[in-house]
């Protein structure tokens, strides 16, 4: 709850602290607003029990609390809290905990919250949808206010980004941080610098990404870069770097204009991108271990989502390294 009070200086010192520490640490933006909300419930929660200092905080304190959760109901929309809430509060809880501990202002055991189960609807493209993602960066549109080449650096960086989000897998923010220098284009790999928890990952990039890749930076890419000092990958019409929101409008913008009405209909992210490769490589036949490398997943449960969508019965038994991935997976040349 954004707008709870915290009457204690000291705890809204905490609050404040715990912020600058998630930025510090390289933390999505959505991560560094979100989880000190959280964790001002619980300290609000603390001073209702009367505990005024940070060191009297016990595991104890930090269950009830969390029962508490369960039990309320949501403020705006009646009913309980649901369970992607839960686990929200129980990842803030646990870092919370965390910073304490590596700050030394508490030795406090590490708790252990139950993860609620969540009935998982993941929306992801077929190959053909995506093949149709590609296709609408080719149509012959108006464009009054645009020069040609202007409008030609657009739909080539559209391609580029397409070859990003799903050709490589990337989180939305990942791509967003990309800068050209991130290329190794000698070994087809990509250097994710500023991945999910400040983790760094090499991915390797298909032929085909490649392509798209190489005829945006060096095709059309200067037609949007108004200084040389701009590295940023995703380049907007005003030559700044692009952030998630503009790049998830242009997804938009191809949805809109392709020729599937299935896919005009379905509910379409950045994210929905990574989830098509990742249940494309698994359909494939790509180890599941491979792809949660590939993902850069902390954990093999995370990829673990993608079994129930990939009917692995039709599946080519085919034994897939991490370098080359998806060769299959690419618009032929008379298709584009």
């Amino acid at each position: 709850m954004k707008q709870l009070p915290l009457t204690n200086p000291s705890f809204r010192y905490l609050e404040k602290s715990f912020k600058e520490w998630l930025d510090i640490l390289g933390y999505a933006p959505t991560t560094v607003y979100n989880l000190p909300i959280h964790v001002r419930e619980l300290l609000h929660y603390l001073e209702s029990k009367n505990i005024t200092h940070i060191q009297q905080l016990d595991t104890k304190h930090i269950k009830a609390h969390y029962q508490l959760l369960k039990e309320r109901s949501h403020q705006r929309r009646g009913g309980a809290l649901s369970a992607a809430h839960l686990n929200k509060h129980a990842q803030a809880i646990k870092k919370f905990s965390e910073y304490l501990r590596k700050v030394g202002r508490l030795e406090l055991p590490e708790v252990y919250l139950s993860h609620e189960d969540i009935a998982q609807t993941i929306t992801y493209l077929t190959e053909e949808e995506i093949q149709h993602l590609f296709r609408s960066t080719y149509l012959d549109l108006e464009h009054p206010n645009m020069s040609e080449e202007r409008f030609r650096a657009l739909q080539s960086r559209d391609r580029a980004m397409l070859a990003i989000y799903y050709g490589c897998g990337l989180r939305r923010n990942e791509g967003v941080q990309l800068n050209v220098s991130d290329i190794n284009w000698d070994k087809s790999l990509l250097h994710v610098k500023k991945g999910k928890n400040y983790k760094e990952r090499f991915v390797p990039v298909s032929k085909t990404s490649l392509k798209h890749l190489t005829e945006y930076i060096y095709d059309h890419r200067p037609y949007l870069r108004i200084s040389q000092k701009v590295d940023a990958l995703f380049l907007s019409y005003r030559g700044m770097r692009m952030q998630g929101q503009s790049l998830l409008l242009r997804l938009k913008y191809l949805q809109y204009y392709s020729d599937s009405i299935v896919l005009r209909e379905k509910e379409v992210g950045l994210h929905t991108l990574r989830h098509s490769i990742a249940t494309h490589l698994l359909q494939s036949g790509m180890k599941l271990e491979s792809i949660s490398r590939f993902l850069g997943h902390s954990s093999l449960e995370s990829t673990q989502i993608y079994t129930h969508l990939a009917d692995m019965e039709e599946s080519k038994q085919q034994s897939y390294s991490t370098i080359p991935i998806y060769e299959k997976i690419q618009l032929s040349e008379d298709e584009c």
